[in-house]
């Protein structure tokens, strides 16, 4: 990837300028560092093509000291705004859609959120991918009053044909949080289509979905292998987002039980069902520690869990009622090392940890995503 001018005060590229062999050395010895108390840690798994790897971007909008608007990403634990025109990391296309919608906004005079006083309109714009050749904009507001919105619209798909959805999302939270809960569909059908270890999902403004597809299919097909799955076994997939871990492993599985807090998602894993027509899959909107106390509670049999919480990682609630279910194998797909070791502590008690296996998820970052396989004692 080409030297990025901002990367200095971004922040976002921690490795950046340093040869991807020695990104995968500190990450290796990292990953060491933190998990080899529990079990040999795995060489981790690097990336052929890294860069534009990221299909989802969001520009943060406000004005300078000149009032002249300007986009670009936080600087780490700030709010304030690095100005930035091309990522290295994000999907080439994204990038001259969004200098395209930062022109459209400009133009038409679109009033910015400002902070402090909470006056104003746009507060950041999103734009998601998928290696179908889609593309979705989310504008964010604070309100639902948007000036010149159906100009807006007009002139974003008519100088981006690739553009094939518009959403309103509505913040108006004084929170860090990027996206309130209402959505509105500005243009076309309100979501996007991806294809993932052979199967279609649909994503929405508000659904997770993993950043970097190529590297997704490498993840979750090294996390269903662990699973040891046959069409005799039951799958719990808890923090289930979209429903695309346990409909990849639908196949190989008796039935799979998907369960995730975020309602928009949990729509989305039931229509990703039918679209590609598993019959053996349910999902339920609940919070994972609460409905694992549920299945606990009422001795459910399941013989594998996959969990893949946020970067918090899992709560003691939900921890303490999978042990109690006693699932033959347990794989934790972790994004956070820091959280995994704390988690790791508490499971190691009752379960083996036998597989450790470092994924490069986010190349020129410190992030690493991990697969933990565990074997009831």
């Amino acid at each position: 990837m080409k030297k990025c001018p901002v990367s200095t005060y971004c922040g976002g590229c921690q490795y950046q300028g340093l040869p991807y062999t020695e990104q995968l050395k500190k990450k290796q010895e990292e990953s060491e560092k933190l998990l080899s108390s529990f079990c040999h840690v795995e060489k981790i798994i690097g990336m052929d093509d890294r860069d534009h790897y990221r299909n989802k971007v969001q520009m943060n909008f406000a004005y300078d000291e000149h009032r002249n608007i300007i986009s670009g990403y936080y600087v780490a634990s700030t709010h304030t705004i690095v100005p930035v025109e091309e990522c290295g990391l994000c999907d080439e296309m994204i990038s001259r859609i969004m200098s395209s919608v930062k022109k459209i906004i400009i133009r038409k005079r679109i009033p910015i959120y400002d902070e402090r006083s909470a006056r104003g309109c746009l507060r950041c714009v999103m734009i998601r991918s998928t290696n179908t050749g889609e593309y979705m904009v989310v504008l964010v507001s604070k309100t639902a009053d948007f000036a010149h919105r159906e100009e807006v619209v007009r002139d974003i798909i008519h100088f981006n044909p690739e553009v094939k959805t518009v959403v309103q999302n509505i913040n108006s939270s004084r929170s860090s949080a990027v996206l309130g809960k209402r959505n509105i569909i500005l243009y076309g059908k309100g979501y996007i289509t991806d294809e993932l270890c052979g199967l279609k999902f649909r994503i929405s403004p508000s659904s997770f979905y993993q950043v970097n597809r190529r590297q997704t299919e490498i993840l979750y097909r090294g996390a269903i292998k662990a699973t040891g799955l046959n069409d005799s076994k039951i799958l719990l997939d808890a923090y289930c987002g979209t429903g695309t871990i346990g409909l990849c492993a639908a196949g190989s599985a008796k039935k799979i039980i998907g369960v995730e807090s975020n309602s928009s998602a949990v729509k989305d894993a039931k229509i990703n069902m039918k679209i590609n027509d598993i019959e053996n899959a349910e999902f339920v909107c609940e919070d994972a520690g609460k409905y694992m106390e549920f299945l606990a509670r009422n001795k459910t049999h399941i013989d594998v869990v996959i969990m893949d919480p946020p970067r918090k990682g899992a709560d003691q609630r939900f921890m303490s009622s999978m042990v109690k279910m006693r699932p033959d194998r347990i794989v934790y797909v972790s994004c956070n090392q820091l959280t995994l070791k704390e988690n790791l502590k508490f499971l190691s008690r009752y379960y083996e940890v036998t597989s450790i296996q470092p994924v490069d998820m986010f190349p020129y970052t410190s992030h690493v995503e991990t697969i933990v396989l565990m074997s009831r004692m």
